[in-house]
């Protein structure tokens, strides 16, 4: 098994979601996280205290989670919602949760903020959340990695079925006008999965899946895959680096956003790392073998 290299995530630039940012904004919390109208004040908030030249969605990563059945703390002006009880105890119980609904719940209130401030000119990127993440916030940790390791195949099948709904949600997103989809799964990196479990989710999961999303961007949009996992698809011998040149010093926002049409999904820097530079110009695009 080839070794995973580890990506030392260096994100701390942004301040998300804070007292520093909330406060004057006349916002009630947790109420603020559950509309479209103050989602949209938080994110432009945001922006501006960033000094960033996006606005992004939604302020935590638990949207899927919640949209599929599970309960949440809804958090306060310093901290987003995050997840409460479990409400599973095994993968079968999993399987038989709801397709999520896109009309409903937090979730359809993302996407009707996204697609406003679309409207309004700003340019939107939108987080959406890997499996394990989402697990996590449905059952307690230490089963899911048990029936991970018990049974892979039912595992399989919990995948297929997130995958489905978060190809959903993307291409909901892409009618939105989303110009970035971010993806990242802090639960299913390689410092807490292990290079096994790691290679064996990138083959169950992240290479069938990655190879969807690339069908659904085009010209329109463009996908930026957590760095941890542009290691793990590149190492395990499922993709690879593709080089473009462009201006060097280039923002790496501006870069994604000029790439957009011309290649699918990037993962070299990750864009909450605000202004993040490329200095050499080039920007590489993850291909699927």
């Amino acid at each position: 098994m080839a070794d995973i290299r580890e990506y030392k995530c260096t994100y701390s630039n942004s301040v998300g979601v804070s007292a520093e940012v909330t406060e004057g904004l006349g916002l009630e919390f947790p109420d603020a996280y559950m509309h479209s109208g103050t989602m949209q004040t938080l994110a432009k908030a945001i922006k501006k205290h960033d000094n960033s030249d996006f606005v992004l969605l939604p302020f935590c990563r638990t949207v899927e989670a919640e949209a599929m059945g599970a309960v949440l703390n809804y958090g306060d002006s310093n901290t987003g919602p995050r997840a409460k009880d479990p409400i599973c105890s095994n993968m079968d119980e999993v399987l038989a949760l709801p397709d999520i609904d896109f009309g409903k719940m937090r979730i359809h209130e993302v996407l009707d903020a996204c697609a406003a401030m679309k409207g309004e000119g700003e340019t939107v990127c939108l987080e959406v959340t890997g499996p394990f993440t989402i697990l996590n916030a449905l059952m307690e940790p230490r089963l899911v990695f048990k029936a991970y390791r018990k049974d892979r195949e039912k595992m399989k099948l919990v995948f297929d079925k997130f995958s489905e709904q978060l190809l959903r949600y993307i291409e909901n997103g892409k009618k939105a006008g989303v110009d970035v989809f971010i993806f990242s799964d802090s639960a299913g990196a390689l410092d807490i999965l292990g290079p096994k479990f790691l290679a064996n989710a990138v083959e169950d999961f992240y290479d069938p899946f990655m190879r969807k999303v690339s069908e659904i961007m085009d010209d329109s949009c463009i996908f930026l895959l957590c760095p941890k996992f542009t290691y793990a698809l590149v190492d395990t011998g499922h993709a690879e680096l593709k080089e473009y040149q462009l201006e060097p010093g280039i923002d790496f926002l501006e870069a994604m956003l000029e790439m957009k049409g011309k290649a699918k999904i990037g993962g070299q820097v990750c864009i909450k790392n605000v202004g993040v530079k490329l200095s050499h110009g080039k920007f590489r695009e993850i291909v699927m073998k």
